[in-house]
């Protein structure tokens, strides 16, 4: 809850350490926006609720250190503002980016979502938001499973290089889990064309019986595949239609989400890095 006054907004109960005059610069920094980009001083003491001289004090601060400019009757922020948010985004990693994405995912379709990255021969869980009924298996951050009978170890498989898939099925053996699991590399080459084409993969009670699984893939900003979303599931929960119709479409969007999300974090670390070397 917070309360307005002259002054500005202030949190209600604000302890001893608040520091009213950070509060204040912070406000007048978002003042600004795209719908108003330039404010004269009148427009941003409006917005921020501060006296004019008071406004007036922070913008000239500001202009100072060189976060805002002025041609003497309007004001506007300079690219220096990234600044302020580019260690937040500098130090965010996949899962961070996709932690609330899963949780999302997971809220959405009641089932356990992860996210993986390949690590030689297998897939790596690297986040996770479990549901308590998938899996015997316990799985936790740092998991491992074989690549090929997983669907985001075939996702990741179907996003490497023809060389490096070459030399992944000449050196590994595909020692089938169950009596599904595809075990030659024949078959598997078909799977990995067919995921290529549709965008993602459906597993059937390969790794497990009783377990259906879909994983759909990551892209950083280039596009190359760097990791997978992955939905698990009971086979007595979901039909395999089902599965096609409500899970596969929703574990798409999900790393489409995460994979725009990694892009823009990649293009303001580019654009800080180019702006500190200008």
């Amino acid at each position: 809850m917070t309360v307005t006054n002259k002054g500005g907004t202030e949190p209600t109960g604000a302890s001893t350490d608040y520091v009213q005059s950070l509060a204040r610069g912070l406000s007048v920094i978002r003042a600004f926006g795209a719908e108003n980009p330039r404010r004269t001083l009148s427009d941003v003491a409006r917005a921020t609720d501060l006296t004019r001289a008071t406004a007036r004090r922070f913008l000239l601060t500001l202009t100072e250190l060189g976060y805002v400019r002025t041609d003497g009757s309007a004001f506007w922020l300079t690219p220096r503002v990234l600044e302020l948010g580019y260690s937040y985004l500098s130090s965010l990693s996949l899962p961070d980016i996709a932690a609330p994405h899963l949780e999302a995912l997971s809220d959405r379709v009641h089932e356990s979502t992860s996210v993986s990255i390949l690590d030689e021969d297998d897939v790596v869980y690297v986040a996770r938001v479990p549901v308590r009924r998938i899996m015997t298996v316990s799985i936790t951050i740092g998991t491992r499973f074989p690549a090929f009978a997983t669907s985001m170890g075939r996702v990741l498989l179907a996003g490497l290089s023809p060389a490096d898939l070459d030399a992944y099925l000449a050196r590994v053996e595909l020692t089938p889990l169950t009596g599904r699991t595809l075990a030659t590399p024949e078959a598997l080459r078909s799977e990995l064309d067919k995921i290529r084409s549709d965008g993602f993969c459906v597993v059937d009670q390969e790794l497990e019986e009783g377990l259906r699984s879909l994983a759909a893939p990551i892209r950083d900003g280039s596009g190359t595949v760097i990791a997978a979303v992955n939905i698990s599931t009971q086979a007595a929960r979901y039909s395999t239609e089902a599965v096609y119709d409500t899970l596969v479409p929703a574990a798409v969007a999900t790393a489409e989400a995460i994979s725009a999300d990694l892009a823009r974090t990649q293009s303001q670390s580019s654009h800080h890095q180019g702006s500190s070397h200008a």
